[in-house]
């Protein structure tokens, strides 16, 4: 709950600038790191049985990459880009999301956001504690199966984006 309420609070507030400088720089995933992750994580999935979707999105919420395995339902689509964009606008991933926005909770409002899905499956992706895009996978049988996929496809690029 904490990391939900310090993600609001820090997107709540004014930007602050942290030095002097008129630009600022970040990092983002070069497309073929991208899709090498989608991939991973698709064949994790596959591999565990479940047919589903991948998308990554970049850093603002921008799709870098959609895979479909070929008998995902047609719904993954929009909810592992709904999951992906989730996981970097509140920097937390979506299982978490979903315990800490449930009803009765002080973040419950986060729920009415229209691209917001708090439903497991959506993990940032970090390299050097630099957010640099995030992943979401629909189509398991259980959000928490879509989480393990989508940190399956983390995992392959890891070497590749810790810097």
């Amino acid at each position: 709950m904490k990391k939900v309420a310090l993600a609001v609070a820090l997107f709540a507030g004014p930007a602050v600038a942290q030095d002097n400088e008129a630009l600022v720089q970040f990092s983002v995933m070069k497309p073929e790191t991208a899709l090498r992750l989608a991939q991973a994580a698709l064949e994790d999935c596959r591999g565990k049985g479940y047919q589903v979707g991948v998308t990554v999105v970049d850093r603002f919420g921008v799709t870098q990459v959609f895979l479909r395995d070929q008998f995902a339902g047609p719904h993954v689509e929009e909810t592992s880009r709904r999951k992906a964009w989730t996981a970097v606008s509140f920097r937390t991933d979506t299982l978490a999301l979903a315990e800490e926005t449930g009803a009765g909770t002080i973040s419950s409002g986060i729920r009415d956001l229209s691209q917001a899905i708090a439903l497991g499956g959506g993990v940032p992706v970090d390299a050097a504690g630099s957010l640099v895009g995030g992943v979401g996978v629909s189509g398991a049988p259980g959000p928490d199966l879509d989480d393990a996929c989508a940190r399956a496809g983390i995992a392959a690029v890891e070497d590749d984006i810790s810097f």
